[in-house]
Parts: structure tokens; C-alpha cells; sequence
């Protein structure tokens, strides 16, 4: 029978129950009373609704969407003050705390904070229980601590300024229904379907009418800092057996039973002269400098320390332990009375701007705004830093292009210095600053692609005599070739591979073994950043991703002869793994020979079917379990697992057997499929498509009594996983066989 595939999908999907209509429900908008009135309830027309939970940005990355709440850092507390000066103490009221572990602390200047759990002051002050709130007095201070204490150890703590004259303060906790949400949309081509996953909430929601008078709601306190700490403690306070998750050494537990995750204290590079701005960052070499100009504004610098402030706060916790580099991508600089001449050589006269400049101090992009409204771009999640990587690998391409000394060398600097980039979704970083003077305005690089597919041409044949291999050129080509390289961001343009590609794979192949035994230690290059996997697979991919229409029969013919030649380079060469047959024999099932039969298909199946699955000298299982621990760790069976790695065989012989039997052009290889056939069933038993299979090529083969036979077991084993027209026509098959009229 035809070959079939299973195909896994993993998905989820929000579940909602239906909202009956009554005479007393009205069509509007609702908001959520007790869980915060940013969730909301829209009765539309049409007995319609919607029910909005969260809200923030979204970026489209191809065929994914990706969600950004806006209310990130928010604390959950909400706190509301009166004022009394005469008032000795400060009484707190906190709003029903009986479902979180809560902590209040409270600080005087630079004092140590005093912490105490809320349900030991409770129990204290409330002995009769007859309250649901917590209610109690603390000396005055500057600033209160609240921490909420997680089932699993972790501890938001929000610090709150104290006006100076306050004399109540009352506490209310809304907590985050879905914590640190990590929604993902993914858009499907063939269905047209974009599909979310995200965490649904447990807790039931309570909904008013916008229109109707809500509950009035605490004033916005904004917390002086917030931070998140695994097994926050303090002196004092007892640890409980679900708070301990490490083993620790005996003596150390004598002396000290808890221990307290502190974040690192990091610090930006902020010079005080844009000479020595200059200096640090391009000392970096992966950093890039944010100059910041605000001569007017009379608060300026504290303003730019402010912010500096903030994305070293924000930087420690990302670093959590010790330095990272990776997190650590931008310097900052406020410019002076005496950076008059360089703005006035770069015509920078407006004012609150930003210019960042890569390590040659060259501007990349700018924008007119102040560093507080847009340093949500500066931290290591956000695409400004990949769109700045491409802006300063076109600018630095140019000028190698134009600068007449540059030899070979340099250009595959320039070359390489893009191909690993990582490739952005948006292009087109232009087209909102033109909107927008406060959004960033990229610099724009014009190269022309004919003379830029020249000097990679001549680089390749140059190279084709090298005794052994340059290994950034080997990076350049492999990223080339699988359709993310210098192309790609250099015109943004999907393509297919070229002659000059064809010949770039053979300096692969030509020093296969040296790149090999190199590519591990050039990967962990220090300072730097490469990612070459197993060539035999990289080469693969390549060939595989190259299944494009050319626009005539002329060139898809040697677009095939060009492609089967290199698999056969990689198999001559003793480079054939699993992973290059597996898109080999892919590719080589879509190629029809001229005489309509598939020789070149089954001619390559069978040398790999001998040399691999065989059972003449042990059993199918044994050795197809051998092949498996051997596979490239990275490829997609490794992570799929041992049952997938061995239905794929159990397919592709099945698949190569009913080759033989729809077409009369292969029954050459009639005892061969026969073969293939019978191992696809003692890998996989009981199948009936495969039954059916072997039938079929038994009784081509003569053997009419066995097919009968077969056949009939391939109708026992019908279920509901085999579609009605497929097992109508497994049953009328055994007709014909039986009556003699197949």
C-alpha cells in the first residue's frame, strides 16, 4: 500500500462555557470586580463575545507572533494613604491576606530593613478572628516592604516610599492570574490558522457593567523598586522544610541553615568625555555606544542616571550570579558643552536625541526621544540589537567594497561578519521613522547584488586551491548555501542554489575531515561566536531547502543532475549518514527518470538498504538500534526519539517496495522489494498497509497462494486508523486476487 505519514501535533487551546442571556443581562463591556479591572467581558451582537484577560504589544517574526504584556513589573499591591501629622504611628490595614504567604517590612533611610510575617502580627493583634483584615500599628519610617512568598520559594518584594506625614495605609494584594505570561502565535500556511498557547487561570472572575458605579478603587502607588528573589529570607525568620531545595554540607547547615540568592552588582560603562566613550566600546568589540543629547533639558543628567540606574538594575537580575557578556551589549554616554564640534560635524541639532554608533563611531540610527522612553530597546530581547548588527555589517561591507586595498582576506571578514548574523523578521527598519521622528531611524546601505555575487565568485574559486580550510569562509558558505547568509541580509530575498553555491560545496567536501576535526574548537573561539554542526547534515539541510521550480525543464534537469552529484560525492566519500540518505531518498522520490520509472531512487535504496539494514548478520532491531545511537544528537529523530527513528525505516522500505509495485518501469527490482517489504513488517508488525505491500508484490512475483494469504491478514488487521476508501480497496485487492482477476 502507498506510503503514509504520521504526523504529531501539539497544541493548546482555551476552553469556553456558554454565557446564557437573561432578561437582566445587558450587551457592553464588563470588568472583572475582584481580580483587577483590566480583564474585561464583551457581550457583543449576534450573542456573541469576547472575554480579554491580558493586553500588551505583539511582533510578527514570520509565521510567529510574539505577546509583550505591558504591565510587566507591576507589583500586585495596591496601596492607598491618609495623612495626620500629629499621628505617633502608622496604622496598617491589609485587605483580607488569608490565601498568600505575606511579609511587611519597614526601613529608615539606610537602616537595615526589619521584616516580620503578616500572620504572626495578625494572630496577635486580630484573637478573636473577626475580622477578615489585618489590622495593625508600626512605628513611623521612611520606607514599607511587602513581599508575597510563593508556593515554589519565590519572593516579589516591592519597596514604597512613605509620604512624611502618613498615618494609614491601606493594603490591597491583586494577585497576577497568569504570572509571567509567555504567549506564542504561530500562523499556519496550509490551514490559515494562527494558533495561541498560553496558561489558563483557576481562580473564577466576578464581572459588573462599566456603566454601573464600581467599588472605588485604591489610588496607583508606584513601588520605588521591585524584585524577585528564590528563597528570599531574613534574620529571623524561620525556614520551612518546603523552602529547602539544595543539599548542603553538614558543617555549613550547623552554622547556617538558609542562604540568600543576592543578585550581582553590575555596573554599565558610562565615560565622562565621548573620546573615552569611544575607546571602551570599541575595545568591546560586540558592544555598541547609546549617545544621548539633551542640552536643554536642565534635569539632563539626572535623568540620564536615572536611567543608566534602571538598566543596571534590570541588567543584575538578568546576570543574576556573576558577569554575562551576552546581557552586556551597550555603553552609555551623555554628551557635554564640549562635544560641540561633533555634533555639529554629524548636524545634530535638535534635542532630547539618541544616536547609537558602532565601535568605529559610526552613527547606525537615531531617534528623537529621551533614553527613558525608549530603553525598553537596549536590553537582550528586543530585535534593535540584531537590526543594529545589520546596519553595521552593511556599513562595514561597503567600505571594504570601496576601499581599493582590500584583499581576499578582508573580504571574507566582511562576508562572514553578516552571514552569522542572525536573521531579522523586519527589514524594513525605515519605514517607522518616517511615521515617527521618536522612533529610531536606521542608516541605509545600498550594494549592488550583481557586483556583490562577483566577489563572492571569485573569492570561491580563488579558495578552490587552498591546502586547507579558512574556517570563517567555511562559516560564510555553509550559512550561504542554507539560505541564511550574507544574502539574505543583504536583499532580503529567499533563493535557490547557483553555480558558485555548487562549487562551495565541493571546498566543503574537498576538506570534509580537516573541517571536521576542527569546527569544535573554532565554535568555542574565545571573543567569539560560531555554530558549525556535522558537514554531512549542514550540506544536507542545504540540498534539502533548495526544493524550488525553476522556470524551465532545462534548468530543473541541472538543478537534479547538480544535486544528486554532490549526495553522491558524500556517499563516495564514505560521508553518507542517516541524515544525508534520509534527503537524499526525499529527494530522489520526487525525481522521475525519463522512462517513467524511479532506477536512480531504488539504484541508491538498495546500496543503502545493504549496507545498513540487512538482517543477514543480526536481527532488524539490533542493528537499526545501533544506527540510532550514532545519529548527529541535533537532528530531529535524536530528539523525536527510538519509535520514530524506527517507523521512519519501516516507512521508507514500505515506501521504496510500493515504488516497485505502482510502476511497471521498476520491476527490476521485484525481489528486492520483496525484501524491503518483508523487513518493513518485522520492524513494525501487523501493519496492513504494509501487508497489503507484500501481497501485492507476491503475487506479481508468482507467489500467488502466499499473496492470497498475506493479503488476507492485511484485511485482519484493519481498524479505525485506516481510512474507508484505503480499506475498500485492501478488501476488493484480496477480491481480485482470489477470483484471478488482478
Amino acid at each position: 500500500m502507498r506510503n503514509f505519514t504520521w504526523s504529531f501535533l501539539m497544541f493548546f487551546c482555551f476552553v469556553f462555557t456558554s454565557f446564557s442571556q437573561t432578561k437582566t443581562v445587558e450587551k457592553g463591556t464588563y470588568l472583572s470586580a475582584n481580580k483587577g479591572q483590566n480583564i474585561k467581558l464583551n457581550l457583543l451582537e449576534n450573542n456573541k463575545y469576547e472575554l480579554v484577560f491580558y493586553s500588551g504589544d505583539y511582533k510578527i517574526k514570520g509565521d510567529s507572533v510574539l505577546f509583550t504584556p505591558i504591565d510587566k513589573f507591576e507589583s500586585g499591591f495596591d496601596l492607598a494613604f491618609k495623612n495626620d501629622k500629629k499621628a505617633k504611628k502608622v496604622k496598617i490595614k491589609f485587605i483580607n491576606p488569608s490565601f498568600y504567604s505575606f511579609f511587611i517590612g519597614s526601613q529608615n533611610g539606610s537602616n537595615e530593613v526589619k521584616y516580620q510575617r503578616l500572620s504572626d502580627i495578625w494572630s496577635q493583634e486580630n484573637t478573636d478572628n473577626a475580622s477578615p483584615d489585618a489590622e495593625f500599628e508600626i512605628d513611623r519610617a521612611d520606607y514599607l516592604y511587602l513581599v508575597c512568598e510563593d508556593y515554589k520559594g519565590e519572593s516579589k518584594i516591592s519597596k514604597f516610599a512613605l509620604p512624611k506625614e502618613v498615618s494609614e495605609v491601606t493594603i490591597n494584594y491583586q494577585p497576577d492570574l497568569f504570572g509571567d505570561l509567555n504567549i506564542v502565535g504561530f500562523f499556519n500556511k496550509n490551514t490559515n490558522e494562527l494558533m495561541v498557547s498560553e496558561r489558563p487561570g483557576k481562580d473564577p472572575l466576578v464581572f459588573v457593567n462599566e456603566k454601573d458605579a464600581l467599588p472605588e478603587r485604591m489610588s496607583k502607588v508606584v513601588p520605588l523598586e521591585i524584585k524577585s528573589i528564590v528563597n528570599w529570607t531574613y534574620p529571623g525568620k524561620e525556614i520551612a522544610e518546603s523552602e529547602v531545595y539544595a543539599v548542603v554540607d553538614s558543617a555549613a547547615t550547623a552554622a547556617d541553615s538558609s542562604f540568600v540568592l543576592e543578585k550581582y552588582d553590575f555596573k554599565l560603562k558610562v565615560e565622562n568625555n565621548l573620546k573615552s566613550a569611544l575607546s571602551a566600546t570599541k575595545e568591546s568589540k560586540t558592544k555598541f555606544q547609546v549617545v544621548v543629547i539633551d542640552s536643554k533639558n536642565a534635569s539632563a543628567k539626572t535623568d540620564f542616571e536615572a536611567a543608566v540606574k534602571d538598566q543596571e538594575t534590570q541588567l543584575a537580575y538578568t546576570m543574576y550570579d556573576s558577569y554575562h557578556p551576552e546581557y552586556d551589549l551597550y555603553n552609555y554616554y551623555l554628551t557635554t558643552a564640549e562635544d560641540k564640534k561633533w555634533l555639529k560635524t554629524n548636524k545634530i541639532t535638535d534635542t532630547p536625541v539618541i544616536v547609537i554608533l558602532d565601535s568605529n563611531g559610526e552613527i547606525l540610527a537615531s531617534a528623537k526621544a529621551s533614553l527613558k522612553e525608549k530603553q525598553y530597546h537596549f536590553n537582550y530581547y528586543d530585535d534593535f540589537y540584531k537590526k543594529l548588527q545589520r546596519t553595521s555589517g552593511l556599513l562595514a561591507f561597503n567600505k571594504t567594497v570601496k576601499n581599493k586595498k582590500s584583499n581576499d582576506t578582508d573580504f571574507i571578514q566582511a562576508f562572514n561578519k553578516l552571514a552569522v548574523l542572525e536573521t531579522p523578521y523586519d527589514y524594513d527598519v525605515e519605514s517607522a521613522a518616517d511615521e515617527n521622528p521618536a522612533e529610531f531611524k536606521f542608516v541605509s546601505t545600498v550594494l549592488d547584488k550583481k557586483e556583490v555575487a562577483q566577489i563572492w565568485k571569485k573569492l570561491i574559486e580563488t579558495h578552490q586551491k587552498d591546502t586547507k580550510p579558512n574556517m570563517y569562509l567555511v562559516e560564510t558558505i555553509l550559512k550561504e548555501i542554507k539560505n541564511q547568509g550574507f544574502s539574505k541580509q543583504f536583499f532580503s530575498e529567499d533563493r535557490v542554489l547557483n553555480d558558485t553555491d555548487f562549487l562551495s560545496i565541493d571546498y566543503l567536501i574537498k576538506h570534509y575531515d580537516a573541517i571536521d576535526t576542527e569546527r569544535l574548537t573554532f565554535n568555542v573561539k574565545e571573543g567569539e561566536t560560531h555554530s558549525i554542526g556535522s558537514l554531512n547534515t549542514e550540506i544536507a539541510l542545504a540540498l534539502q531547502q533548495n526544493q524550488y521550480v525553476y522556470e524551465n525543464d532545462a534548468l530543473a534537469e541541472k538543478k537534479n543532475d547538480k544535486t544528486i552529484a554532490v549526495y553522491k560525492k558524500l556517499i563516495n566519500a564514505g560521508k553518507g549518514n542517516f541524515e544525508c540518505y534520509q534527503n537524499y531518498f526525499t529527494y530522489l522520490a520526487e525525481v522521475v527518470d525519463t522512462d517513467g520509472s524511479n532506477t536512480n531512487y531504488l539504484k541508491e535504496f538498495t546500496t543503502y538498504f545493504k549496507t545498513n539494514l540487512a538482517t543477514d548478520k543480526g536481527s532488524a532491531i539490533e542493528k537499526l538500534d545501533e544506527m540510532f545511537a550514532s545519529i548527529d544528537p541535533n537532528s530531529q529523530y535524536s530528539y523525536n526519539g527510538w519509535n520514530s527513528f524506527k517507523e521512519y525505516h519501516s516507512n521508507l522500505c514500505n515506501s521504496a517496495a510500493w515504488t516497485v509495485v505502482s510502476k511497471p518501469g521498476n520491476n527490476g527490482f521485484m525481489k528486492s522489494a520483496i525484501g524491503w517489504s518483508e523487513y518493513s513488517l518485522a520492524v513494525t508488525k501487523n501493519n496492513p498497509y504494509y501487508l497489503d505491500t507484500l501481497a501485492q508484490l507476491y503475487y506479481k512475483d508468482g507467489q500467488k497462494e502466499k499473496a492470497v494469504q498475506t493479503q488476507l491478514l492485511a484485511t485482519k488487521y484493519l481498524n479505525s486508523d485506516v481510512a474507508e476508501e484505503t480499506a475498500s480497496e485492501i478488501r476488493e485487492t484480496l477480491t481480485k486476487m482470489q477470483n484471478g482477476t488482478y
